[in-house]
């Protein structure tokens, strides 16, 4: 909505000297500028062009602010600004025939209006205006990609740490809780430890009780795997442990041990009365600390291994620029990033990646981005309990890699237009539009491809790539 304003010719034409990127074109084209436009004026909050509708006009901005904010899925943010000296609206030889986003009036705007019928006519009679034009095309251009690209990059990071939360959340809710239980137990140990040595035990006895630890340790391999045999041998303990009138609750962390009551009845042999209650007392404590450190090491190590499929994922260890990459170590990474998304969808993964294939030459972080966009593609494609597959070949100097599921496919109308920005097939809010477009360019800056097919119930992107001569 705009207000046009009746403003003398000789005004228009000093306010086009003075403008920044047009102020030094000849006087000929200011006149011609002059004679084919109208200065209208923008109030606040007014549209000067919406979404997806053909821009009309060419604006020569003297006053105001213009603004054109997205939200791809990454938080509303400024893609682009107008200010008075510069430009907006249709150029020529854009190919652009309409904003991806409404472009608004934040202070009020005073512009020569110039109709898009009249710039053929433009381009023949003023070209050093023509030729400003143009460059604010291609500065526009890099601008929006650039801004698509690291929308882009916050989605998947945004990805990652989702993923990564919820990944490192069971790990180190583990370390916690088994720290605190083996501050706990080490008091009890010690406890045991000083009754067990205040009990008068002859060297043999001594034996007897360290023989039956080391066989709690050497029993780990038969721990009862199910719940139903484990508690059958907790039970089985119980009742030895009754038989022996010593402490039932021992049976717990002894049955975790793996022990049996026929091994325990050797101890019994050597040990009796109240020295076998101390015994089993800080047997039971040892198996319980040995059993809690175990636990801490192995949730660090599921930290330790998280944080480098990070490391390895963003490629904070590699150069920016092509190098031997393991397309393996990429997308087992990712597919660590989005466990809890196979887990939440129950998505059978299949990986089929011959031990020697090549490594690609390209950019490792750039890659993964690629890898993190087809996969969860592919997660969010098939339904619960669906089938993603991984294949990788080698094919003469190339590395191909396909991401196939068994989803619905990819519906007809939009299939010659998947790689375009903004398209997608998923609900509203749930994507950007730009995961294929850029993962595409990604490949292309590397001298790789992407191409997909698709029919219902059976989708497939392939990936080609340079192999490392």
């Amino acid at each position: 909505m705009h207000v046009d304003l009746d403003v003398p010719t000789q005004d228009v034409l000093t306010r086009l000297s003075q403008h920044r990127l047009l102020g030094d074109a000849p006087i000929t084209e200011h006149e011609w500028l002059a004679a084919h436009g109208v200065m209208c004026v923008y109030p606040v909050g007014s549209v000067v062009t919406s979404k997806n509708e053909p821009a009309a006009l060419l604006l020569v901005l003297f006053a105001g602010h213009l603004v054109m904010r997205a939200d791809r899925a990454a938080g509303a943010h400024k893609v682009f600004e107008w200010k008075a000296g510069e430009v907006g609206g249709v150029v020529p030889y854009s190919r652009v025939t309409s904003p991806p986003f409404d472009v608004v009036v934040e202070d009020t705007a005073e512009a020569l209006a110039i109709e898009k019928r009249w710039l053929a006519e433009m381009i023949r009679d003023c070209p050093v205006t023509t030729a400003r034009l143009v460059h604010v095309m291609l500065d526009r251009v890099r601008q929006f990609k650039a801004s698509e690209i690291h929308d882009e990059k916050m989605v998947s990071l945004g990805k990652l740490a989702a993923g990564l939360a919820h990944e490192l959340n069971n790990p180190a809710s583990a370390v916690v809780r088994s720290a605190k239980m083996l501050i706990e137990g080490l008091g009890r140990a010690e406890a045991a430890s000083r009754l067990l040595a205040s009990a008068t035990l002859s060297d043999e006895q001594f034996a007897a009780i360290d023989r039956a630890r080391a066989m709690c340790e050497a029993a780990q391999d038969a721990v009862p795997r199910s719940p139903v045999e484990r508690a059958d041998r907790e039970d089985e303990l119980t009742d030895w442990l009754a038989d022996h009138r010593a402490t039932e609750e021992y049976a717990i962390p002894l049955a975790d041990s793996g022990i049996t009551p026929s091994a325990l009845d050797m101890l019994a042999e050597k040990v009796h009365g109240d020295a076998l209650e101390a015994a089993l007392g800080w047997i039971s404590e040892c198996v319980l600390v040995r059993a809690l450190a175990g636990e801490i090491e192995t949730a660090s190590l599921r930290i330790h291994g998280l944080v480098s499929a990070v490391k390895g994922f963003s490629g904070m260890d590699h150069a920016h620029a092509p190098e031997p990459v393991d397309i393996r170590r990429g997308i087992a990474d990712t597919f660590m990033m989005l466990g809890a998304k196979l887990r939440t969808k129950k998505v059978v993964v299949s990986v089929d990646i011959p031990d020697d294939l090549p490594r690609a030459h390209a950019v490792s972080a750039e890659l993964n981005q690629v890898w993190m966009n087809l996969i969860d593609n592919a997660f969010d494609a098939v339904a619960p309990g669906g089938h993603v597959t991984v294949v990788a070949t080698r094919e003469r100097g190339d590395i191909v890699v396909k991401v196939i599921d068994d989803g619905p496919g990819v519906p007809a109308e939009v299939r010659h237009r998947i790689f375009e920005p903004f398209v997608s097939t998923k609900g509203v809010g749930k994507g950007t539009g730009l995961g294929l477009d850029i993962a595409k360019r990604l490949l292309m800056r590397q001298d790789g491809g992407l191409s997909f097919e698709s029919v219902p119930g059976r989708t497939e992107f392939q990936v080609r790539l340079p192999a490392e001569s």
